[in-house]
């Protein structure tokens, strides 16, 4: 059977199996109501673009009435559908305007930039140049969001509540950014607030401070995150055969754990589409490109396998695999997905095996029995199977 990769996914999935003129119809019977040009409203978080870079435009997302619009860690907890989320999304008004990504002396980008920093939402009166009309921007590897429309002025009501660690690190304008997102990250703030911080040019050395676009930084958070904890696991013990499973909002993750040296491989499949998968990999010396195939959700799947590899105190060759059904999956909502269902999967007991062999069985096993999708075809391509019985082992030469 030949096996060729997914072509477009986030396009197949975009509203698979619902009716987005339902969705949309829910929503402006809401919004209507409530389409203001000037009112007050809570401002929980910012979207950066990225066309037009390095002049874009910067989004300050409000909703009059904030009830859990921008919260995907209460999603998870309160089991929270994906209709529902869409329908949050979308009431959230993205009132945009332009800027540099290297020039700050912008009233509105000073006021972008408190936000961002902000733990909780913030009150801002707001003008627009017109009243919104109800749209929906999805993205594959970001939230989507409600209607865009351009930004006259606005006004912080509040004093936005700032974490004193936030303001110590953006105060030290010789603390290099990597280790700013680590420190803050290792003092228990999540990826989703580290992501708006880093964004808005708030983190790093003075000289090298600039916007970074909503979708690039989501990545590189978690990249930056997930390099530092490598350096760690690095130095621990291999782990046992290891098989987890689980997910979360349709999305299934099996993650093998092999007794090796750190290295990680993920296959994506959409479990409608028989022959088809993505893939990217890293060895122990780790990847000097972008993972291209897998794009956003290669990083947040890993850091949240390092965060389980961390608190075992272990390393490992970790092959995973990533089963999409778009029947449930019915719409993207970008790849905190992916870091979320990985964590439900690690946080399921795993199953131990004595050998290999087992472990791959296993995996096939899973892939016919839950998704009908033959998985050996996909085990003969990995790259991390095949330098695993290539390598020499350290024990090897003595």
């Amino acid at each position: 059977m030949n096996v060729s990769y997914i072509k477009d996914k986030g396009r197949k999935l975009h509203f698979h199996g619902l009716d987005p003129k339902k969705i949309r119809l829910d929503a402006k019977e809401k919004f209507n109501m409530k389409a203001k040009q000037d009112y007050f409203g809570a401002s929980p978080n910012l979207f950066v673009g990225k066309f037009g870079y390095p002049n874009i435009n910067v989004g300050i997302m409000n909703v009059e009435d904030y009830q859990k619009h921008d919260e995907p860690l209460t999603w998870v907890k309160d089991k929270t559908t994906i209709p529902e989320i869409i329908d949050l999304r979308t009431q959230l008004v993205n009132s945009t305007f332009r800027a540099n990504i290297k020039t700050f002396d912008n009233k509105l980008l000073e006021i972008s930039q408190e936000i961002s920093l902000a733990s909780k939402p913030v009150d801002v009166e707001i003008n627009l140049t017109k009243k919104p009309n109800l749209s929906l921007t999805m993205f594959d590897d970001a939230m989507p969001h409600g209607p865009k429309v351009g930004i006259k002025k606005a006004m912080i009501t509040e004093n936005p509540k700032i974490p004193h660690q936030v303001e110590k690190a953006v105060d030290d304008i010789y603390f290099k950014a990597n280790d700013a997102v680590y420190s803050l990250y290792d003092k228990g703030f999540d990826e989703h607030y580290l992501t708006k911080v880093f964004s808005l040019a708030n983190l790093g050395m003075k000289k090298n401070r600039k916007l970074v676009p909503t979708r690039w930084s989501i990545t590189a958070v978690d990249d930056l995150i997930g390099k530092q904890i490598i350096n760690e696991v690095k130095d621990f013990q291999t782990t046992d055969y290891l098989a987890y499973f689980g997910g979360y909002q349709g999305n299934y993750y099996l993650i093998l754990m092999f007794p090796e040296v750190w290295s990680y491989e993920l296959f994506e499949m959409i479990i409608t589409e028989k022959n088809s998968f993505a893939t990217d990999y890293e060895s122990f010396q780790g990847r000097k490109a972008y993972a291209y195939q897998t794009a956003g959700g290669y990083y947040a799947a890993r850091i949240a396998i390092l965060e389980k590899l961390k608190s075992m105190k272990r390393q490992s060759g970790v092959l995973v695999l990533r089963f999409i059904n778009p029947n449930e999956y019915i719409a993207p909502l970008g790849v905190w997905i992916c870091r979320e269902a990985t964590r439900a999967a690690l946080a399921n007991k795993p199953i131990e095996f004595a050998t290999k062999e087992l472990l791959l069985n296993y995996a096939k096993l899973v892939g016919s029995k839950k998704f009908g999708f033959n998985v050996s075809n996909l085990l003969d391509q990995s790259l991390l199977l095949k330098n695993m019985q290539e390598q020499s082992k350290l024990s090897a030469f003595f």
